[in-house]
């Protein structure tokens, strides 16, 4: 960073990552956005990026971005960095690949007890009216679900990606979703899904169970495209 503009764009980077830093493992914006904000060429960004790497004030990973702090000792991808890396289109994906075979494990295993639970969830979910509570029904159903399994890492894996929906990224793509649906249709729409998912599930079959829950996913991921958010692989 010889230049002069270099050494400007150096230090205008440094106030930047000191701002954002308000915590170790804080995500920096993308290059093309910071080359932006800075006024300056990526190539002249990634050569300030490449001082502070070596300094120890942000690091890099593949596929993820960028990071205040320093680079963590023998964990490179902390699970924080992952919640901040995802995007909303890859969280769906994971939670397509998982679900389906909790709901199906969750038909082999529920009580009727446990079954009936599930079915005032998806009631009271078609009795929702507003978003937060249409919101906070669909979390505990999903939930629900994983805790019929009694399986504790399955337990895990659910409230990972239930944290996963809490981030900023998920936040800003499903008020897009929510207000193309609307509250009605919302309500309407996942209440009979999640009907079709505890019936299969209290009369204990897996197939069905899991095949509910995959079209159930399938239709959050088609509803978010539709949205405008770009479609897997885009």
């Amino acid at each position: 960073m010889t230049s002069k503009r270099g050494q400007v764009v150096l230090s205008e980077l440094r106030r930047l990552v000191a701002d954002l830093a308000t915590e170790v493992g804080a995500r920096l914006p993308p290059e093309r956005e910071l080359a932006r904000l800075l006024g300056c060429s990526r190539e002249t960004l990634r050569g300030a990026l490449q001082v502070l790497e070596r300094e120890g004030e942000l690091w890099r990973h593949v596929g993820q971005g960028t990071f205040c702090g320093p680079r963590p000792l023998g964990h490179p991808i902390r699970e924080q960095i992952l919640v901040q890396g995802a995007s909303p289109m890859q969280l769906m994906q994971a939670r397509q690949t998982i679900e389906p075979s909790v709901a199906a494990e969750a038909a082999r295993l529920a009580t009727p007890e446990q079954a009936a639970y599930l079915a005032e969830l998806a009631q009271r979910g078609r009795r929702a009216r507003t978003r937060p509570e249409s919101e906070q029904l669909d979390a505990a159903f999903h939930r629900g679900i994983a805790e019929v399994t009694g399986n504790p890492i399955l337990l895990g894996l659910l409230d990972y990606l239930a944290g996963v929906r809490r981030h900023a990224a998920w936040q800003r793509e499903w008020e897009l979703t929510y207000l193309r649906l609307g509250v009605t249709e919302f309500t309407e729409r996942h209440s009979v899904q999640h009907e079709a998912i505890a019936a299969a599930i209290s009369e204990r079959d897996p197939d069905r169970a899991a095949a509910a829950m995959r079209a159930h996913l399938e239709t959050i991921s088609d509803a978010m495209r539709g949205a405008g958010l770009p479609g897997l692989g885009a």
